[in-house]
């Protein structure tokens, strides 16, 4: 195998791209274990981490194997890898709903870990069990969709906060999103010998450090947390979780199919992009990869990530997802990851995040047919609530307060209209896609499809799966979105049976008598 197989010049600029969205997320696991749950950091980073970092590289080495398979079989030179990495909203769930309550009721951090590794397990056996069903889904639900679900996820979640970041620092951000514009928009880049990635990493450090943003203090510190911690089988850590960990799956369940959901939609992007990749092998290898990282003692499943379109448009090959599961490895394996962020700062690595976020948004616009457009703006919307929704209890709880001790009608009279953020927000992934199918199926004049779509809303909402704070069955906030998809499905079945009296009233055409003239005219 020659370098050049799996190696661009692109791979640079997307190594660099993934490899700070991949780090970003450890960082924010490392920090919610340590500082908001409070478990000791001998067992975070000698258990967790190293086992986060080996549930990664694992699933990288099968996506770049899947890629090379793929350069092979077509002859093509422009084949890109698929992008992996943590499920960054498994970090959050998993963290706030098993790990903090059952540490902060038992002050037993093996415990808690045990309970989280069986959560894990299940969202594995999810992606495994749904690796059959891919293909088929895929082809039932409009690419449109796929595609603009994924723009919702990585408008709001991976380059909006990141938007914000830039603003913060500007003085930083401003230029590195000024190479961005010239390097990666324009056609004519800016010092094109120098890989435009790491141009952006060395103008950002390089101002950050110039204007104090970093310092040297914060080096000395993050060597404390160096070591060599290399990741150790844990089962019998999750066979004695098990028979506790039963009260704390029901949000297994509901991000098992969104993380579901992620997977076939970046699969998708990918196949649009032009690069194929088998559904069933790809949502397998997340599965085991999950599975084994439960077993080391990781209670975070990997995932397909957001950005193919964009890693693509940097002409990344193989080599830059292979070289980010490695080097997160190493860094999980040595417990470097807070040394990196103390020597490259957040706002260097924040506009690339953006930038990809912009690609995959702009995908869905190429790739939909102009009548569909509509459909695209629905699908954003319950990525909004959900952005918004986040922001605002988050922005609650640092005031040490909640939207109910403030009031829900007080906030409406300021226009905070929180019922309607917790409703359209909750069950983003899921509400996205139905929304998206119904707004399709109407568009090109397919109700009975509308139908089922609804009546699937209906059946996620009656258990909590979506619009609600929490898995239920029939929970009373729950059952007028459960009313209301009823009527929606009843509306798009009058539409279905419009269809077919529309079409048995309309005249059949006769065929016309064979003349003289009409045989001389079918001959011409």
């Amino acid at each position: 195998m020659d370098i050049s197989d799996v190696w661009r010049k692109g791979d640079w600029a997307a190594f660099f791209g993934l490899f700070t969205n991949n780090l970003t997320n450890l960082l924010t696991m490392m920090g919610l274990l340590l500082f908001v749950v409070g478990l000791p950091k001998e067992f975070v980073m000698g258990q967790v981490v190293p086992a986060f970092g080996l549930a990664v590289m694992c699933a990288s080495i099968f996506y770049a194997w899947f890629a090379y398979k793929l350069k092979k079989e077509t002859g093509r030179d422009d084949v890109t890898a698929l992008p992996s990495g943590p499920s960054a909203p498994s970090i959050f769930t998993v963290t706030f709903l098993v790990i903090m309550p059952v540490y902060h009721s038992t002050q037993d951090a093996a415990f808690a870990i045990q309970i989280a590794l069986v959560w894990c397990f299940v969202e594995a056996m999810i992606l495994l069990v749904g690796s059959f069903f891919g293909d088929t889904i895929r082809r039932i639900v409009p690419r449109t969709v796929l595609l603009s679900c994924l723009a919702g996820l990585g408008l709001t979640l991976l380059a909006l906060n990141p938007m914000l970041q830039a603003f913060s620092t500007p003085v930083v951000s401003f230029v590195v999103l000024g190479i961005i514009f010239i390097n990666w928009f324009g056609k004519k880049p800016l010092f094109p010998k120098i890989p435009t990635g790491l141009l952006l990493i060395i103008v950002g450090t390089a101002l950050a450090w110039l204007f104090g943003l970093q310092s040297p203090d914060a080096i000395i510190a993050s060597l404390s947390d160096a070591g060599f911690n290399p990741p150790q089988f844990h089962i019998d850590s999750f066979i004695q979780g098990l028979p506790h960990a039963l009260p704390y799956l029901a949000s297994a369940v509901p991000l098992g199919l969104a993380n579901y959901v992620f997977d076939l939609e970046n699969i998708e992007s990918a196949d649009a992009a032009g690069d194929s990749y088998p559904t069933r092998k790809i949502m397998m290898v997340n599965g085991c990869a999950s599975m084994l990282g439960a077993f080391m003692g990781n209670p975070f499943p990997v995932t397909v990530y957001v950005g193919h379109a964009a890693y693509k448009e940097m002409g990344a090959s193989i080599g830059y997802t292979l070289f980010n599961g490695v080097i997160m490895f190493f860094v999980c394996l040595l417990g470097l990851g807070a040394l990196l962020l103390s020597l490259i700062p957040g706002a260097a690595i924040a506009p690339i995040l953006v930038y990809i976020g912009i690609v995959t948004a702009n995908q869905v616009v190429r790739e939909t047919p102009k009548l569909e457009v509509p459909a695209i703006f629905v699908c954003l919307f319950p990525w909004i609530g959900y952005w918004a929704l986040s922001l605002f209890k988050n922005t609650l709880a640092t005031a040490g307060t909640n939207a109910q001790e403030v009031g829900i009608e007080a906030l409406a009279a300021k226009g905070i209209y929180y019922q309607g953020m917790v409703g359209l927000g909750n069950g983003a992934p899921l509400a996205s896609l139905l929304w998206g199918c119904m707004v399709v199926f109407a568009i090109n004049n397919t109700p009975l499809r509308a139908v089922v779509a609804a009546l699937v809303a209906a059946g996620l909402a009656l258990v909590g799966f979506i619009h609600a704070n929490g898995v239920g069955f029939a929970q009373p906030e729950s059952m007028m979105f459960v009313y209301s998809y009823l009527m929606m499905a009843t509306l798009f079945g009058v539409k279905h049976f419009y269809n077919l009296k529309e079409s048995a009233s309309e005249p059949v055409s006769q065929p016309q008598p064979i003349t003289p003239a009409t045989k001389a005219t079918e001959a011409v």
